[in-house]
């Protein structure tokens, strides 16, 4: 399958990984509250480039049966290719293991209606929450 990248919702109870995304000029979507994942590297699966992303961003190595649920959607940076989201758990003991990479400002675990309503989350990011979470029945 070709896609541009992949993004993916861990979900604890009622809060879900986020971070926020570097202050930088030209930056998209900058100084706003994001999800872990992003762009393909070279032919590597949808899963692969998620699991990689949570690996590169927070220290996390989970395998692909972690992810639940998935969905194809029009990239947000190119709207005529795909992209890929995942949702998935993640429990106490993993959120404490967290080591946050060199992208991004700093990281929460963040409640799920909090996220779905802030002025500062990527609106798409929040309706993609938002589908996967009811469809799976976890909100």
């Amino acid at each position: 399958m070709t896609f541009v990248g992949a993004k993916l919702v861990l979900v604890q109870g009622s809060n879900l990984l986020t971070y926020l995304r570097d202050d930088t000029p030209g930056l998209p979507w900058a100084n706003m509250w994001d999800l872990p994942g992003g762009g393909r590297e070279g032919d590597e699966s949808p899963e692969t480039c998620a699991l990689r992303e949570l690996a590169e961003e927070f220290g996390l190595h989970f395998g692909p049966e972690r992810l639940l649920w998935r969905r194809v959607w029009p990239s947000m940076m190119d709207a005529t290719r795909p992209s890929l989201f995942f949702a998935g758990r993640i429990t106490a003991a993993e959120v404490a293991q967290i080591r946050f990479g060199d992208e991004g400002q700093h990281w929460r675990m963040m409640a799920v209606e909090a996220f779905v309503t802030h002025p500062h989350a990527i609106p798409e990011m929040q309706r993609r929450v938002t589908v996967a979470l009811s469809e799976l029945g976890w909100c």
